[in-house]
């Protein structure tokens, strides 16, 4: 983090000299924009389709705070689910997403937010975590009756996620 501050300030300092008028007219970025418009830049439009929830399309709200990369993005799902990691007012259970998380797999300074929509993507596809659920009915419906689980994971994606 300390290279990648004195490596922005040497830009901004050769931008400065190059640009005419004085250090009024400079505006500076901050470290968290600029990581921010990096890696918004290196998503990847097309992710895997597979899964129980392939067919539908899902919107995701990303708070992202001033002390970014040091805390995480705080993550809600917009789109109403049923879903066992995903509560129906959009609450998301996603160890990467803690500051501080037990099996270690918690947010570090060293994820991105690549990680975060890898992440959320792998909830729809291999990281369906029925044995700790953030919503328990949704999971006793998963061990319960697969195929009822099925059509109605397809019906809430019928009206919530077209």
């Amino acid at each position: 983090m300390l290279t990648l501050a004195s490596k922005l300030k040497r830009n901004d300092g050769a931008q400065t000299s190059r640009t005419s008028g004085g250090s009024d007219s400079t505006h500076r970025v901050s470290i968290r924009d600029r990581l921010l418009t990096k890696e918004v830049a290196e998503l990847e439009a097309n992710l895997p389709n597979e899964g129980y929830y392939q067919s539908g399309r899902f919107q995701f709200e990303i708070d992202v705070p001033e002390a970014y990369n040091m805390v995480p993005p705080k993550v809600r799902c917009l789109t109403r689910i049923w879903h066992p990691n995903i509560t129906e007012n959009g609450e998301i259970c996603l160890s990467l997403l803690r500051e501080h998380s037990i099996d270690g797999t918690g947010w570090a300074p060293t994820r991105t937010l690549k990680d975060v929509v890898w992440g959320l993507n792998s909830l729809f596809t291999d990281l369906l975590n029925f044995d700790d659920p953030l919503n328990i009915d949704a999971a006793e419906h998963h061990l319960r009756d697969k195929e009822d689980f099925r059509n109605k994971v397809q019906d809430y994606i019928q009206h919530y996620a077209r």
